[in-house]
């Protein structure tokens, strides 16, 4: 994995590493980092398609840092296709170390996520909507 100095995409969701995620180390468990970093691309996923998402395909994903107790997971997103019915997002994982302004990048991932309509059926995602 490469890493960068900044991270790309929009800041999507920012939450702190408790001992509940932590195994015995003090390492957070990397199940709980992708739990995020799924999360975060639902949000992001729904709001474009304006309606349902689900996760698709994760695609190649490895862990080149540990998150630690007390550090700040900062999960940033990226849409980078949309598809008919699907929209593939770039999604990086940083963690603000606890008590400072470092940050480094734990993990990064494409995510495949589909849209589904009242059914579960996939559906066709919107056009984008023009901005302002």
């Amino acid at each position: 994995m490469t890493e960068e100095a900044n991270p790309t995409g929009v800041l999507t969701l920012r939450t702190q590493a408790m001992p509940r995620d932590a195994n015995a180390a003090g390492d957070i468990f990397g199940g709980w980092v992708m739990a995020q970093m799924d999360s975060s691309c639902g949000m992001r996923a729904a709001e474009r398609a304006q309606g349902r998402v689900v996760t698709a395909a994760v695609k190649e994903m490895s862990f080149a840092k540990p998150v630690k107790i007390g550090d700040t997971l900062c999960v940033y997103t990226d849409i980078v296709r949309v598809g008919r019915s699907s929209i593939t997002l770039k999604v990086e994982a940083w963690a603000q170390r606890y008590l400072t302004l470092t940050m480094e990048l734990v993990t990064q991932a494409e995510f495949v996520m589909v849209a589904l309509d009242k059914d579960g059926k996939p559906t066709p995602v919107p056009e984008a909507p023009l901005m302002v």
